[in-house]
């Protein structure tokens, strides 16, 4: 088979487009880069459509071995030339593979809850890599579920397909608004600590033990009030310098391992 080496080519194009949100929202698919990312993606069983190779990027012995994997899911297989894989990539060094896959379903209501979970919710993150890094520490701290609630950015971004090395894939997801959130933990008696600079109390002061969601909000504007209204209480984790707040991904961190030593008994 010959390697697609014109930058023009339309499938060259259609890669590029999934970048943009719209794109991806119409096509209901998109774009997952990187080994790791893909081991993931085809554990958790995702429905691929096409797989893209260029060998001369691989940067070890094990792609040809995942590309034939993605084959066996159904992917159709297109070799690229390094530079037309260089456009459709999105990492300043790409590993040669990278996959289109069908969008998998976020609704609320698929989200399953055992006893006693451990959950983090987040409002009106903006930054694709903060998502997904909140996904990767949320894998680490073994959360039963995130919440994504108004987000101005989506969980099928690029930028967050990479932050989130795969965590994207293993950890269950749902996204919805934040009074439809609200509601549902409510009628699954699920408590909720919301992070505040004004709260009275520090983040470690609070409970973490039982049935409970973490809700941490935007950079910009933290938390709406509705879930300052609404939560069973409010923290703060304090801030010693001049800073007068934390990365939401750093600030989801403090409070999940928090969360994690309590529950760890």
């Amino acid at each position: 088979m010959e390697p697609i080496t014109s930058l023009q080519n339309p499938r060259i194009k259609d890669l590029v487009r999934l970048r943009n949100r719209r794109d991806r929202d119409q096509s209901k698919t998109f774009l997952i880069e990187g080994f790791r990312e893909l081991i993931r993606a085809a554990d958790a069983g995702l429905d691929f459509t096409d797989v893209y190779y260029a060998p001369d990027l691989y940067l070890g012995d094990n792609e040809p071995a995942l590309v034939e994997r993605l084959i066996s899911l159904g992917a159709r297989a297109t070799k690229l030339g390094n530079d037309a894989f260089r456009k459709v990539a999105y990492r300043d060094r790409p590993e040669g593979v990278l996959a289109v896959a069908n969008q998998f379903d976020t609704s609320l209501d698929d989200l399953v809850l055992a006893d006693d979970p451990l959950l983090l919710v987040v409002e009106s993150i903006e930054n694709p890599g903060n998502l997904g890094t909140m996904l990767r520490t949320a894998d680490a701290a073994n959360v039963a579920g995130v919440i994504v609630c108004d987000p101005t950015t989506d969980p099928f971004n690029p930028n967050t397909v990479r932050a989130s090395i795969g965590s994207l894939f293993t950890v269950p997801l749902a996204v919805t608004a934040t009074q439809r959130a609200i509601k549902w933990l409510g009628d699954q008696n699920v408590k909720t600590v919301a992070t505040s600079p004004d709260a009275d109390r520090m983040h470690w002061q609070a409970s973490y033990r039982g049935a409970m969601a973490i809700v941490i909000g935007s950079e910009q504007h933290g938390l709406s009030s509705a879930w300052l209204t609404n939560s069973t209480e409010s923290v703060q984790i304090p801030m010693s310098g001049t800073a007068d707040s934390l990365n939401a991904a750093v600030a989801a961190g403090v409070m999940l391992f928090e969360a994690t030593r309590q529950r760890s008994g």
